[in-house]
């Protein structure tokens, strides 16, 4: 069987999709919330399309399995009846220490426990979830998939800051990137659309929703992304900042901010919600469409930072073969993705209208057929890629 329990946990939510890794299909899929608080919930959907849905306290990770393992019995299929072949864990932050796939023991738990220090808001919910999977499926391997492996093919010259390289080394600063199980299956999708060698295409893929990144791919290879030590850095995002002068952070501790009010500030009120109050992009639209001076300013720095990121990527890959976009914001509006290819005639990029409005959930193009550099749209799928990831791992 290549059925994978893919999880992807924080440290107050649990969501998860059995996937067959042949063929991405779903047969089930699950969100365990509000970890810790009075008053959780769970909401399943089996492979039947029935659904559970209720609201109970969920006191932590443990708990939270409990209650997906009794909604599989509710749905008539019970999760030890469906022949899962292991569970896939996604994992954002990997430091240096992973570079592919790796199969989940004491020693690498604990070292993914341990890099909660560069990502506080995701690995330590990451590990809660991994010691209450490895508890409830004993008899199953577990895999941990990184966010950051991808990126891990980045040149030094492309991941080192420059700072003292003592501190650098202590502290563990340096650009990971993460979205990388997303820039991986889109950039393959993409040379498969094209019907050319994934080794013979220069990328540069955008991936665009509530958190944003950009990836310069060569060859198959990351080699440089927006996204740096943490996922704040980079293009503007749903609440996140995205690339700013550090120096306005010493100036902001400087006038009294905490460090926590900082972290709140650049994570939590910032990006669209910060210009536009609004995180949810169709409203951002709605409202810069209906005049909105501060929505309106929100879209132009957003497009902004993403043709930024577009002119150093086409520097450091010489060129590029295609650009594509993916995810929600990416694969759904038409008005952003020709926001940013407008006027980029000159460096080969020539949009079709016509096939940039066209509503589709398929892989597309969207650029003319005289384009030097192809347009794609291209939907991600991180659990289908988990999925198979743990698979290929596991079946050797």
């Amino acid at each position: 069987m290549t059925r994978i329990l893919v999880v992807n946990s924080g440290s107050s939510s649990i969501k998860y999709q059995v996937v067959e890794a042949a063929t991405g299909e779903r047969l089930a899929s699950g969100l365990v919330e509000r970890i810790g608080e009075p008053l959780g919930r769970i909401v399943h959907r089996g492979a039947d399309g029935s659904e559970v849905s209720r609201e109970l306290p969920v006191p932590d990770h443990t708990a939270g399995f409990a209650e997906m393992v009794r909604a599989f019995e509710e749905t008539g299929t019970p999760v030890d009846e469906l022949g899962i072949s292991a569970l896939g864990h996604r994992i954002v932050q990997g430091g240096g220490d992973f570079i592919e796939p790796t199969l989940l023991d004491d020693v690498v738990a604990d070292r993914i426990h341990e890099l909660g220090e560069l990502a506080p808001l995701h690995n330590p919910g990451h590990y809660q979830a991994i010691v209450a999977a490895r508890a409830l499926f004993p008899d199953l391997p577990h895999v941990a998939v990184f966010d950051t492996a991808f990126h891990q093919t980045m040149p030094e010259s492309a991941y080192r800051y420059a700072i003292d390289p003592a501190v650098a080394s202590v502290h563990g600063i340096r650009r990971y990137g993460f979205h990388g199980i997303s820039h991986q299956v889109v950039s393959r999708r993409a040379a498969e659309f094209l019907g050319r060698p994934l080794e013979s295409l220069k990328q540069i893929v955008l991936h665009l929703g509530n958190g944003a990144s950009a990836c310069a791919i060569d060859g198959g290879r990351s080699v440089d992304t927006s996204m740096g030590l943490t996922p704040l850095a980079g293009l503007v995002m749903g609440t996140r900042s995205g690339d700013i002068d550090p120096g306005a952070l010493l100036h902001l501790l400087r006038a009294g901010y905490s460090v926590d009010e900082l972290d709140k500030l650049l994570n939590q009120r910032s990006g669209l919600l910060g210009f536009a109050g609004t995180n949810d992009f169709r409203d951002v639209r709605a409202a810069a469409d209906a005049g909105d001076a501060d929505a309106r300013l929100a879209l132009a720095v957003y497009v902004h930072r993403i043709r930024h990121y577009i002119g150093a990527y086409l520097v450091d890959l010489d060129g590029a073969d295609t650009i594509v976009f993916t995810a929600g914001v990416g694969e759904n509006n038409a008005a952003v993705r020709a926001e940013v290819c407008a006027d980029l005639e000159w460096f080969g990029v020539r949009i079709d209208p016509d096939r940039n409005e066209a509503p589709s959930r398929e892989a597309r193009l969207i650029s003319t057929d005289d384009s030097r550099i192809a347009v794609l749209v291209v939907p991600t799928d991180e659990e289908a890629e988990i999925a198979r990831q743990a698979w290929e791992l596991v079946a050797g």
